[in-house]
């Protein structure tokens, strides 16, 4: 895992040296750090689901260049099959999209409301997306005034249905205990019943399937077997069952180089306790990325050496003013959440995230099969697939 970014680093190193006018900035005292990743040290976070606007969006629905196909959407007027979402040209995206879901229905909320208050008639009540979208229906003019405002009520509203349909709440509670708690027991029996579950969706189950594969990959009482039976009773594609153990072959613990899966030592073990004290937002936001901890830990000058090669003059120990850091195989949103949140929250630090790609589950999924050899076929899922920048 560590040899792909020491090999590009080496080359980096080469063109910067090559190219020096290219790479002549501003002096700082520390200079700028350039953090290569691989994303199979981290094939967690690419498979749950999100709850912040810009995720869920390319999760559900897939951005392809900022545009999203909404053909497919029952009843989908023809001026709305494809829109653009852009932060630049954008207001309301630009200030929503890492909100979470309940955040931006209520804020899409307000602003209807106002546009109620300047109107002569009566007010129409706006208590759920489906009032929301007959309001825009009704009055063309508040349509004509405010198109963003109409594009993210269909979108929106289509988030909630496929939510509802596939439903993702129950789904995305069990994919955090997967991803942040260490309770075999009690994980394999929340699997068991979703897969149970016929309105959980194929990919959905799979997913479940593969947190369970990396979670408890070397559990003495893992019943991996048992649930890769699971699928095959409910119906799952073959190549979706494949696909557990390509996951496992790309991002397992034989082949990471960081400590994905945290071990539960006395020491991890008061961590939980603490954080369980203070709380979480709510029990579909636990997880956080290995990023976050990576680049928390780069900030305070704690990355171990071996695990982090590193050329350069500069000590991993001196506080890094810029940092620039590349996701070789995809980065994901919930990272660019954590970038964004580090930005934020650290004053005089720079984080920059790029990527060979911005992934959603399906386009992931790709890339495993692809980095593993077994890229038969491609997932299916149309103009639902990653974000290539």
């Amino acid at each position: 895992a560590i040899a792909r970014p020491l090999f590009l680093c080496l080359l980096s190193k080469q063109i910067i040296t090559k190219e020096y006018e290219l790479f002549d900035f501003r002096k700082t005292e520390v200079p700028p750090l350039l953090l290569i990743l691989d994303r199979s040290d981290d094939a967690i976070t690419p498979l749950l689901n999100q709850w912040t606007y810009q995720a869920m969006v390319h999760e559900l629905l897939g951005l392809n260049n900022n545009r999203i196909d909404l053909s497919r959407v029952p009843g989908i007027s023809k001026d709305l099959r494809e829109v653009v979402l852009s932060a630049e040209n954008d207001e309301f995206y630009a200030n929503n999209l890492y909100l979470n879901f309940g955040e931006i229905g209520t804020n899409i909320k307000n602003l209807m409301e106002d546009f109620q208050k300047k109107k002569p008639k009566g007010q129409q009540k706006l208590e759920s997306i489906a009032d929301m979208k007959a309001f825009v229906d009704n009055y063309p003019q508040f349509k004509k005034m405010s198109g963003t405002v109409s594009k993210h009520v269909t979108v929106v509203g289509e988030l909630s249905r496929l939510v509802s349909e596939r439903q993702l709440m129950e789904v995305s509670e069990v994919e955090q205990e997967l991803a942040c708690q260490n309770d075999q027991s009690s994980a394999q029996q929340s699997v068991r019943r979703l897969l149970q579950n016929p309105r959980v969706s194929e990919l959905d189950a799979v997913r479940l399937v593969m947190l369970y594969a990396l979670r408890y990959e070397r559990h003495s009482s893992s019943v991996l077997p048992a649930l890769m039976d699971e699928l095959g009773r409910r119906g799952v594609s073959e190549r979706h069952r494949r696909m557990v153990h390509s996951l496992v072959e790309y991002g397992g613990k034989r082949v990471r180089g960081s400590d994905l899966i945290t071990p539960t030592d006395a020491v991890a073990i008061t961590k939980q306790f603490f954080k369980g004290l203070k709380g979480v937002e709510n029990v579909y936001t636990q997880h956080q990325p290995l990023l976050h901890d990576t680049l928390d830990q780069l900030i305070k000058g704690r990355l171990k050496d071996s695990q982090f090669p590193y050329l350069g003059a500069s000590s991993l120990r001196d506080r890094p003013q810029d940092i620039i850091v590349f996701v070789i195989g995809g980065a994901t949103y919930e990272e660019a959440l954590s970038v964004y949140n580090l930005n934020r929250s650290m004053p005089g630090v720079r984080i920059v995230l790029g990527g060979s790609s911005i992934h959603n589950t399906r386009s992931f999924l790709e890339e495993v099969m692809l980095a593993t050899g077994h890229n038969g076929d491609r997932t299916q899922g149309g103009g639902r697939h990653g974000n290539r920048r």
